[in-house]
């Protein structure tokens, strides 16, 4: 799937880079909040062997909310073989669905595009000493 999406702005245009979908039939204030929340939410969300946040990490590719406010996020993880493959989904999941006015939650790992450390934040990279 593609991971450059058709959004309104949901908070400012560098902290949610086109992975909040906020087309919707919710009126526009709703989904920006949405969004902004989920965001915020995602934020909290570390990989237990990196000292950054998986959003930072570049690790979510796309978050969909519906018109029933079901939420979906694509997300990757650092390479297949991750030692918190089996946790960080559902902690994702967790994060998401305690945002106020979120129906349920999907999380799909996926594997294309490939993440590569060109997908951090420059946030992420001074964490990490990565310049």
């Amino acid at each position: 799937m593609n991971d450059t999406i058709q959004s309104e702005p949901v908070a400012d245009a560098k902290s949610v880079p086109n992975k909040i979908n906020t087309q919707s039939a919710l009126p526009p204030e709703e989904t920006e909040r949405l969004g902004a929340d989920i965001v915020a939410a995602l934020k909290t969300v570390y990989d237990p062997e990196i000292p950054a946040d998986i959003y930072e990490l570049g690790l979510i590719y796309k978050v969909d909310i519906k018109d029933d406010r079901a939420v979906n996020v694509e997300m990757t993880l650092t390479t297949p073989n991750c030692p918190a493959a089996g946790e960080l989904p559902t902690m994702v999941e967790n994060a998401v669905a305690s945002v106020t006015g979120v129906g349920p939650v999907t999380v799909n790992v996926v594997w294309e595009p490939t993440w590569t450390p060109d997908r951090m934040s420059d946030e992420a990279r001074l964490v990490l000493n990565m310049w």
